[in-house]
Formats: structure tokens, sequence, C-alpha cells
């Protein structure tokens, strides 16, 4: 927000270089002669970049929302072309200019250390010929979103979306999930070379982008492996770390996820287990049927955090102003200035929660179809609203967002904690027994979800640790993979489709080396969900939001300390998560 002494005039293009170079040059070029004036000046700098920061945010949105918006897409792709290369060289020269001013006027460790130990590593990494491969680098994930959002089916005499594909994965009529199943994969791979293409050349480009940062691959890591620890401020694991994850999933999880596989098998009356047998209830339920259209499910999701806490309804309450979802119809979409929720053809696929840092309004975009999985979407995606909103007040951007591994924890716990909810009075599901049913699925899935955050970072470290691999090589390493981590189900007659299955993965394109993130925060999640089980609901969410209120300012073991939480994602956590989760499905 603007301050009486912000450097930033309340009308201010934080799109426009114009606009924003004569603040640079005027921070770069204020004379800072003690504590309190670097205090000052970090302040001001913070302005700055929160409304640079929502200035990108609201261009990404638009071209989310609807990525055959020429108008949009060009308006992004000025920006990526003629403003975040200055802005990031800008960024460096000031991140330079406050490690040499704070090296003169040493900033307190308490309040400062966190931060002036990511803006070092920053300055540290910086190479400017770096520079113009990071932009072409964002322009090729734009062009991934573009492939991905164009992806429809012609199904059942409709056009569909990928998303809205996923409710006929749940159908009782096995012929009617194995057609769909198939269109959905025959579509994908009509593209699959395309996004092998495009895949490549991000790879060579991320690798060179290492090796000009002076990283070299070796026995342990890739380049861009050692890059991205560094550059993503992993400053409490090491890859050994997502190593020893992997074997602790290998151990604990497969051996789970099979189980349950060869349950499924037995309960469905089938000789072999195939892909599209792996969503549909296993004893012949119709699918649950939580939410029709996002007004409802807007709706649903206020009245399950209202039975939960009510501090988090008065701030879910915040993002759903202006929308209509009182008394809504079925099928009502909802789309606001904080909410876009609804699949359509054009939008880019999967789901996030953008902080707008200037203005503060939190917007949560998703591909809703009617599932339960999307109102889990919702809820996680409200979690991480509830981290940006607990944090508002802190005047440091730097601090109102915290590492990936504890902003997951944010999210996933909002999932776990929700689950004796869902059947409250106007929530989700109005029979109990709809309700015990969506825990043991979501708690199955959770645990599920481990072992395939255990293939996409193997598979990402073994690509960057050989980056001059072919396409070909990928696909046999992808399925060496699978055979290690996968649900033990038969893709006999599929194997183009198993090959190139990681192309579903949206993080592998447009954020690399981002989901190893998503394992210790669900581990953390797990965690508190079975803190709330032993210490009760309140203190669990107490704890939560006291830990949320952190924010980005401590070191992220203290970010799972001051939750109750153990930061640690290795064989014992692990094995007494899974332990635990196939205790409570039994029950």
């Amino acid at each position: 927000m603007s301050t009486p002494d912000c450097v930033v005039p309340d009308h201010f293009d934080g799109a426009s270089w114009e606009a924003i170079e004569p603040l640079v040059n005027a921070l770069l070029s204020r004379r800072v002669d003690s504590i309190g004036a670097l205090e000052r000046w970090v302040l001001d700098r913070s302005d700055l970049d929160a409304a640079c920061a929502e200035a990108r945010a609201e261009l990404y949105i638009a071209t989310s929302c609807d990525t055959e918006n020429k108008d949009a897409e060009a308006a992004f792709a000025r920006y990526l072309e003629n403003v975040a290369p200055r802005l990031q060289k800008a960024e460096f020269d000031l991140d330079r200019r406050l490690v040499g001013l704070a090296a003169e006027f040493p900033l307190d460790e308490q309040r400062y250390g966190v931060m002036m130990r990511t803006k070092r590593t920053q300055v540290e990494i910086f190479r400017d010929e770096n520079v113009p491969l990071q932009t072409e680098l964002a322009k090729l994930s734009q062009q991934f979103g573009k492939i991905a959002g164009a992806m429809t089916v012609d199904f059942e005499g409709k056009e569909r979306t990928l998303p809205q594909m996923k409710e006929f994965d749940l159908s009782t009529d096995r012929g009617l999930r194995e057609r769909a199943w198939r269109a959905v994969a025959d579509r994908r791979l009509r593209d699959r070379d395309a996004l092998d293409d495009l895949y490549d050349r991000m790879i060579s480009m991320r690798d060179t982008v290492a090796r000009n940062a002076g990283f070299a691959t070796d026995a342990d890591s890739g380049a861009f492996v050692k890059y991205t620890f560094k550059e993503k401020g992993r400053f409490d694991y090491a890859p050994a770390d997502c190593r020893a994850f992997w074997a602790a999933v290998e151990r604990h999880v497969v051996p789970f996820v099979r189980r349950r596989s060869e349950a499924r098998r037995r309960a469905l009356g089938v000789d072999l287990l195939r892909p599209w047998d792996l969503a549909v209830d296993e004893h012949g339920r119709d699918r649950l049927r939580p939410f029709d259209g996002g007004a409802q499910l807007v709706a649903r999701s206020l009245a399950t955090v209202r039975s939960l806490d009510p501090r988090l309804e008065s701030m879910l309450a915040r993002m759903t102003a202006g929308a209509a979802v009182a008394d809504a119809a079925p099928g009502t979409p909802c789309r606001t200035e904080f909410l876009d929720l609804d699949s359509r053809r054009g939008k880019r696929p999967g789901g996030y929660q953008y902080m707008r840092d200037r203005t503060l309004r939190p917007f949560i975009f998703m591909n809703a179809a009617g599932l339960h999985d999307d109102a889990m979407t919702m809820l996680h995606e409200a979690g991480h609203a509830f981290h940006s909103m607990l944090c508002e007040g802190e005047p440091l951007l730097d601090y109102r967002h915290s590492p990936i591994e504890f902003a997951e924890v944010a999210s996933m716990s909002m999932e776990h904690l929700s689950m004796p909810h869902w059947g409250a009075p106007g929530a989700f599901y109005a029979s109990q027994a709809d309700v015990r049913r969506a825990r043991a699925e979501h708690l199955e899935d959770s645990v599920t979800l481990l072992a395939w955050i255990a293939t996409i970072d193997a598979f990402q470290h073994w690509v960057y640790a050989h980056p001059g691999h072919t396409p070909v090589q990928r696909r046999d390493y992808w399925l060496e993979l699978d055979a290690r981590f996968g649900r033990g189900v038969s893709w006999q007659g599929l194997e183009d489709a198993r090959g190139w299955h990681w192309q579903k993965q949206s993080h592998l394109f447009s954020h690399p080396m981002y989901y190893i993130e998503y394992g210790i925060a669900q581990l953390g999640a797990l965690q508190l969900w079975l803190s709330s089980k032993t210490s009760g609901e309140k203190a669990a969410v107490d704890a939560y939001i006291r830990a949320l209120s952190l924010g980005g300012s401590r070191p992220l073991p203290e970010l799972f300390a001051a939750a109750g939480l153990r930061f640690d994602f290795g064989d014992a956590t692990v094995g007494r998560v899974v332990e635990a989760v196939e205790r409570e499905i039994a029950d």
C-alpha cells in the first residue's frame, strides 16, 4: 500500500519501464548514511517491488484466464520483452547496493537476517548474460500455456476441456471410462512432439543459465539443480535429502499404494487394473457431487471454513465479495476480481493463488468441473490466500511470502483440517456416508501423491544431470521411474501414453525443479492433521494461524516449529505418516 513517505506514486504503472526507471535510479542514488536511513531505503524499495510485482500478476492472470485473448497475450509478451529483463537487472543493482550498504551499516540480524541471506545469494548468482535467456524461457512458458489451454476433446457429442473430461474417470461404466481416458491420452499425444521440442529447448537454456552462473554438472547433481537450490533459497536441505525422500517413499509409500491398488482390483472384479480404473469408486457408487458450478463451490467452501473457524471464514468472505453465491442455481459459474473458478475452453490448466502485492487483493484461479478434487483445490488455494492475508501487515514484501515448502503447508493443511466439516450445514456433503467416503479417498490420495512427487522430482534431477539427452532416453528413464514408484497398473497396448505421461505435469515446463516442495509440505500438513486429532482442532488451527502470520521472516525449520511440526521428510516421518493414514482409512 502507498504510504506518505513512499517513493511510489498512487497512480503508478508497474508494467511500464518509463515509470519504473526513475524510481530505481532514485533508490540507487539516494544518500544512505545510517542504519535508520538504510531501513527507510529498504521499506521504499519494498513498496516499489510490490507495485511491480502486482503489475506482472495482473498480466499473468489475464493470459491464464483467456489464452485466446490476443490483446492480453500481446501485452504480456511486450512486458516480457521490454520490461522484465530491465527490471531483473535493476533488482540485481538494488540487491547489490543493499548488500554493500548493509556491510557498512549492519542491520539487525533477528529482523533482517533471513532477507539478507537471500539477497546475498541473488547477488552471487546473477549474471547479465542470463537475462535474455530468462526472458526467452518466460516466453516459452507462455507458449506451453497456450498449447495446453487449447487442448479439448469432442466426446459424447460435446467439446470438453481436459479438466471437464475428469468427470468420466469416475463413471461406474468401465467402457465409458476407457473411451474417455483414451480420448484424453490421444489428445495429449497429438502435441507430444511439440512439447518434447519445447522441453528440449527449455532444458538447454536452463543448463546454460546455470553454467553461466558458475555451476557444473558432476556425479552428485546437474548444474541446473545446483543453481536452482541457490536461486530458490533452499538453504535448509540439499539434493541428498531429496534422494533420501525418494528412498523413504519407495520403502513406505509404494507398498501402501500397491496394496490399495490390489484391493481396488479385487473390489472391481477385474483381472488387470488399468489406468482408467484408478479414480472410480471401487464399490460401484456414483461419483461424489460436492457442488455444481463455481458459485456453489464458493458458497459451500464458505460453509466449510465457517464450521472450522470463524477467523478463516472472515478471510474467505473478503474474497467472495461481489460473487453472487447465495442460492445460486446449479451450474452458475464464478468469475470476479478475486476468483475465476470454472473450467472452460481457452483457460490455462491447473490452479493457483496469486496475491496482488500492492493492493493486497488475492486471486484464486482454477478449472473446476464439479469434482471432489475441485473442492480440495478450492480449499487448497484458500489456504494460500489465508497465508497472504495473515502477512499483509508486514511492511517488507520479502517477508509477505514464505518459502514454498512452508507456503504449501498453508494450503495442504486447509484440505486436511477441514475434513470433519465437509458435512457441516451448507457445506459439500449432506450425507455423512459421503463425508466418510470423501475423507478416506482424500487421505489415500494424499499419501499416493507422495509417490507421484518422488517420480517428478527424481525425473527432474535426472533431466538436468543429463542435459544432452534425447526424447527417447527421457522416455526410457520415465518408464524406469514408473516401474519404481508407479501404482502397479497394466499399460498393455498404451506404451506411448505411458512413456509420455510426464507431459501432463505443467510444473516441468513452467516451474522447473518445483515439486519436492509439495512432498515436504504434505508431510508437514499431515503432521498438523495428526496434531488436531491428539491435541484438539482449535489448538491445531491456532498453531496454523500463528505460523502463517510469520510469513517468510524466519528460516524454514523455525516456520515448521512454529506450527508444532518437524522439518523432516526422511524415513522416520514418511513411515509414521503412512502408518497413521492407513490406520485411519481402516477405521
